[in-house]
């Protein structure tokens, strides 16, 4: 496993975060006095995690993809190249970026709680929160991708990153085939949540939104 070099004692491995207690002290309170639809509630978290907070990555990796010398600037200095873009703030930063390559497939785990890089992929998923992935991941990577659809031959290596309050890891996808003609919002259409923590491979052109 990669980058467990950085300590995990701080608090929010036995607490939500500050941020996330606030929201989920607001939350309940909105609930109980009948303000909010909890139905209503879990959708729009939904959206924001799935749809809208991941989009700020997306744009991001496709900066990446059409841009070589940004790219360079991101695989030396996630922080200052995300940046560049407007992306930062709380869980935003002390971000490194990590490249798939053909020889080289990376996923990112917090093997004690649930770091994660919110300026770019919004909320996390409540898998990437459970304890089955963070243990499994570390130990059977290759079997918890085939899980998530994702089949790798056995001559590509995997490597796991361990996200910290010191350090959170941000996957850049390969660009797919196919895609040379897209411009870089074409290019952002193709790039999942999955595919930048590395669970999944970003879409085909032509299979964005299905």
């Amino acid at each position: 496993m990669t980058g467990d070099n950085h300590s995990h004692d701080h608090p929010h491995s036995l607490l939500p975060s500050d941020p996330e207690l606030r929201v989920k002290t607001l939350e309940s309170l909105l609930v109980e006095k009948g303000l909010v639809d909890p139905a209503a509630l879990e959708t729009y978290i939904q959206v924001y995690s799935e749809e809208v907070g991941p989009m700020n990555g997306a744009r991001v990796v496709a900066r990446a993809w059409s841009d070589p010398e940004y790219r360079q600037r991101l695989l030396a200095d996630g922080t200052a190249a995300i940046g560049e873009l407007g992306y930062s703030g709380r869980q935003g930063e002390h971000l490194k970026v990590v490249e798939n390559t053909p020889e080289v497939h990376n996923v990112v785990v917090c093997t004690l709680c649930s770091c994660y890089p919110w300026a770019v992929l919004g909320l996390p998923p409540a898998w990437y929160k459970s304890s089955a992935y963070r243990a499994r991941v570390v130990r059977e990577p290759r079997a918890v991708l085939r899980e998530f659809g994702l089949e790798l031959s056995d001559d590509i290596e995997v490597r796991v990153w361990d996200s910290t309050s010191e350090m959170r890891y941000l996957v850049l996808p390969e660009r797919p085939e196919g895609s040379d003609g897209l411009t870089e919002e074409g290019l952002a259409q193709l790039v999942t949540r999955d595919s930048m923590i590395g669970v999944s491979r970003a879409v085909e052109p032509g299979r964005a939104g299905q």
